[in-house]
């Protein structure tokens, strides 16, 4: 949907920095009234503009401080290999983001964990268990300097 005019760019930037803001709110921040403010957003949820609402939860508050961002290589890139590991990697939880990468590596993912003894298992028990494997490089974030869901409207 590239024909976003600014009353949608005002509403969607509205909603992605709070997804919870009552139809109230978002209609008189973008002045509109509710009922074709609530059209708009319908319509931008049908066209797959927003394609969900969730909520955005604190990984340390939830006990899962540990990021890890680990690049992977495989054996080779045949079509098998990268359907294999995106399926297995569609499965755990422990894996918030995953990106089939140009470059020296296949894969680059974001994976949370409790601690470091749970970053083992996941490697140990998961990741080294995918035949196409080749190897593994994991780099531990030291400090979030920035997180945002919030993208930028042109």
């Amino acid at each position: 949907m590239q024909n976003l005019d600014p009353v949608d760019k005002k509403i969607l930037a509205l909603l992605q920095k709070d997804g919870r803001m009552s139809l109230a709110d978002v209609s008189a921040n973008v002045g509109l009234s509710p009922s074709p403010c609530l059209r708009r957003i319908r319509i931008l949820e049908k066209a797959g503009v927003i394609a969900r609402t969730v909520a955005v939860l604190d990984q340390n508050v939830v006990g899962l401080p540990v990021s890890v961002f680990v690049s992977v290589k495989l054996e080779r890139q045949r079509e098998e290999a990268l359907e294999q590991f995106s399926k297995a990697v569609a499965r755990w939880p422990e894996v918030l983001e995953c990106y089939l990468m140009t470059g020296s590596r296949d894969y680059l993912l974001r994976v949370v964990a409790a601690d470091l003894a749970a970053y083992e298992r996941f490697l140990k028990e998961k990741l080294t268990r995918i035949d196409a494997v080749a190897s593994i490089e994991s780099s531990f974030a030291l400090k979030q300097v920035k997180y945002t869901n919030v993208l930028p409207l042109p």
